[in-house]
């Protein structure tokens, strides 16, 4: 069986999905009789414009010789096959819920009305066009209920590297790994570590998606004297060298905005027996972090986060007993790669 992968590509963009993508090909290579490679088609969402041309360009490839599509992410999903699986890590959420929190850069334009229209009559001909839609979790699952009518199966991604994340030491720092941007808000542990009174240190590392955004981390960085507390590594960094900054975390903190899965943040801290700080408004991360079990749960604010943070390093016996809930969670849940494969290819 040849099987093609379909996800969207921003030049130099490299996050979970891509993560998760370069995976599943890896393990479907691995599995007899198969044979699969990933297609990363270029997407840009600004200037607005130039969607509905996008759109009509997936729509309009045309696929030899592949027995199979798994489409992951708009628009690359629209393109066309008559056996087409869809494992839906998120729509284009500018026209979704992101566009009724007037958040969405559709919401200034001139014709976003129309273009949030164009782009969910081209989503809801793709579901109907699918043999078979999964979600990544129950979060993608109600949005696409809610918007689209269209039930799926929630296929949640199992950890890639989980060898790696395997714990030690619990050294006096929160790392906070991951995309480094707005929507990942780090620049709430910055401030909020002007607030921490426990001699705690953190880490953040991972691909930057603003420069903008990261000039600013550093301002506040050297405007606060924090330069000795707080690490900043930008950029892409081997599988190991995450492992080994998380596997020596004392906790690790990730505060998205609504995010759309567990998050493979959350899922390699709870791995590594590491308790996670979250926020309240992050979405799918919730799922795992239980406040005062497995993690904490703040709000988004620097004072709330840095009392948050303080607790962890003040008892550190709860923190580790967190860390090691977290780990056995996430174990229960039994995901697998064999489990996913098998489901993406028996329908």
């Amino acid at each position: 069986m040849k099987v093609l992968v379909v996800n969207n590509a921003a030049p130099f963009v490299r996050g979970g999905a891509e993560v998760l993508a370069d995976e599943l090909i890896r393990r479907l290579n691995a599995t007899s009789g198969v044979e699969a490679e990933l297609l990363r088609v270029p997407f840009r969402w600004e200037p607005a414009d130039i969607i509905p041309e996008q759109i009509l360009l997936n729509r309009n490839l045309q696929l030899y010789g592949v027995d199979r599509v798994i489409g992951l992410k708009f628009p690359a999903y629209l393109i066309p096959h008559s056996c087409k699986i869809l494992w839906l890590l998120h729509q284009f959420r500018q026209a979704y819920d992101l566009y009724d929190a007037r958040t969405s850069h559709l919401c200034g334009h001139p014709s976003g009305a129309r273009l949030r229209a164009q782009i969910q009559t081209a989503d809801e001909q793709c579901f109907r066009d699918s043999r078979a839609i999964f979600t990544n979790s129950p979060v993608t699952q109600a949005r696409l209920q809610k918007y689209n009518k269209v039930p799926s199966t929630v296929l949640y991604p199992p950890l890639c590297n989980e060898e790696r994340f395997t714990g030690g030491e619990y050294r006096n720092y929160i790392f906070a790994g991951g995309r480094v941007g707005f929507g990942k808000r780090q620049h709430i542990l910055v401030q909020a570590m002007c607030h921490v009174r426990s001699e705690l240190n953190l880490v953040i590392a991972g691909p930057l998606d603003d420069p903008a955004y990261g000039a600013s981390l550093e301002d506040k960085i050297l405007a606060n004297n924090l330069s000795s507390r707080v690490k900043i590594h930008f950029g892409f960094h081997p599988p190991a060298d995450i492992a080994d900054w998380v596997n020596g975390a004392l906790a690790c903190a990730y505060l998205p905005i609504d995010e759309d899965s567990l998050g493979y943040v959350t899922m390699e801290s709870f791995s590594s027996g590491k308790a996670v700080l979250t926020a309240l408004d992050s979405g799918g991360v919730l799922e795992l972090v239980r406040h005062g079990e497995t993690g904490l749960v703040a709000e988004a604010d620097p004072h709330a986060v840095a009392r948050h943070l303080d607790q962890l390093a003040s008892n550190r016996a709860k923190t580790i007993s967190m860390g090691r809930t977290a780990k056995a969670s996430l174990k229960a849940r039994a995901l697998s790669w064999e489990h996913t494969i098998q489901q993406l290819l028996s329908v």
